[in-house]
């Protein structure tokens, strides 16, 4: 089995993280997202609302959130969070 993560899915679970970790909905409405490319694979992605970011790291499905300091608030295992949408390799 292969689970395949959709940028737009896992941007709604960020969306929700950041509401939960306090963001206000102006600010989770407007999240701020760039994509890290390394030897032309995508190999993560950004996402920032006023004082909080996260990252997706692809390859090994974690979103891990960070206050403005770079402490880390949570971590994610996207794996587990998305499990309905696993499908066939």
């Amino acid at each position: 089995m292969r689970l395949h993560m959709h940028a737009a899915d896992v941007r709604h679970v960020v969306t929700r993280y950041f509401l939960d970790l306090g963001a206000t909905p102006a600010e989770a409405a407007d999240v701020q997202e760039n994509v890290r490319i390394d030897r032309g694979q995508c190999v993560a992605r950004c996402y920032r609302v006023s004082d909080m970011f996260a990252m997706w790291l692809i390859d090994i499905g974690i979103l891990q959130f960070y206050d403005a300091d770079g402490e880390m608030l949570q971590t994610v295992n996207l794996f587990a969070e998305m499990q309905p949408h696993r499908a066939a390799a």
